[in-house]
């Protein structure tokens, strides 16, 4: 057993720097959310209203719609319609990443005098779109990488300000649930990791194993042969932290960008409808709590203990969901630190169903 242990020790060191690269990426993601949170703190806002932070059956709703596009992507690859799903995917990637571009360009136009609502708009319908022909044109790593971080990091601002974190938290559960039967039962996720890398589409975020790696020239049939993997077993490449044994897919790691969203939401939502105590702490767009933000590192430090055990059972070669580890250790992050700073009466709120 100590041996076994020994080997995968031996494996995570020769992958530190690609498995560091990844949970760098999963900081700055959830980071830049924290930072620009306070711009989009309004009701005005929120997916569903004020009145839709409570109600459960818009989080059923959300994860239904995840089970749709995740049949209708994988039927029209099926079908040879790649140029279709790229089209619906960078539009919906388009509008995330309008979303968290839009305070940076507020903050640089402010500092030079010329900030105005269309002039913020307009430079971030410019960059936006800028960015996603980059990508169309350009897709690689360090490319998809960047647009990637951005657009979670919108996503789950828009989120996270938009449910109160005891709906978040169901989401996880029911998400991390759902993750490990996709992975481990219907195996479809990993169809549609295929589909996504083959595409070169910036729903996953990519940590070269190697100098010299080429997104390029990364084929996108690398997920679902791990029937036979070859002894010993390396860390070939991660989505959802899903172990990879193919040759081809060893010279890089790759997670699916939900599993930096889902733990992100709910820090978001943690910052968000805490309550204010505490002292309060500047920020550009607007003011965070102490406890507000003592919780939502915590439920972050969470995530990577999470992430951290992820490796682990990667390292060790076998296939293992992102989402039962990294939300599952986000959420204790949560209880723990909330108990901490705020009490055990205000970590969950009350929910109903309409």
């Amino acid at each position: 057993m100590s041996g076994e242990s020994e080997s995968v020790i031996d494996m995570m060191r020769e992958q530190w720097q690609s498995m560091a690269g990844m949970a760098a990426m999963f900081v700055g993601t959830i980071a830049i959310g924290l930072f620009i949170q306070p711009l989009y703190n309004v009701p005005e806002a929120r997916a569903f209203g004020e009145e839709g932070t409570t109600k459960s059956s818009f989080i059923l709703f959300e994860l239904i719609m995840i089970g749709v596009f995740t049949v209708v992507i994988i039927w029209l690859a099926r079908k040879g319609m790649e140029s279709l799903i790229k089209g619906i995917v960078m539009f919906a990637l388009w509008m995330s990443l309008f979303y968290s571009v839009q305070p940076f360009t507020l903050i640089f136009l402010y500092i030079v005098g010329l900030a105005t609502a269309t002039s913020v708009g307009l430079s971030a319908f410019v960059i936006s779109v800028g960015a996603m022909v980059a990508l169309y044109k350009y897709p690689e790593w360090w490319v998809v990488n960047s647009v990637g971080v951005m657009v979670g990091a919108g996503v789950i601002v828009m989120i996270g300000i938009s449910f109160v974190p005891t709906l978040i938290i169901m989401f996880m559960v029911l998400a991390a649930i759902y993750d490990y039967w996709a992975v481990h039962k219907s195996k479809h996720m990993l169809e549609l990791a295929d589909t996504m890398i083959g595409l070169k589409l910036p729903v996953l975020l990519v940590a070269p194993k190697e100098k010299g790696y080429s997104f390029l020239e990364q084929e996108g049939d690398i997920m679902r042969d791990v029937d036979s993997p070859p002894p010993p077993p390396p860390l070939d490449g991660v989505y959802d932290a899903e172990l990879v044994s193919k040759k081809k897919g060893r010279d890089a790691l790759f997670m699916g960008l939900g599993d930096v969203i889902f733990p992100g939401m709910l820090v978001i939502s943690a910052i968000t409808f805490l309550p204010d105590w505490g002292g309060e702490l500047w920020n550009a767009f607007g003011d965070i709590y102490l406890a507000q933000l003592f919780v939502g590192i915590g439920t972050l430090i969470g995530g990577l203990v999470g992430y951290v055990a992820l490796m682990w059972f990667v390292a060790q070669g076998n296939p293992q969901p992102g989402l039962p580890l990294l939300n599952g250790g986000a959420i204790l992050g949560y209880i723990i630190s909330g108990i901490i700073a705020v009490g055990p009466a205000e970590l969950f709120q009350a929910i109903t169903f309409l």
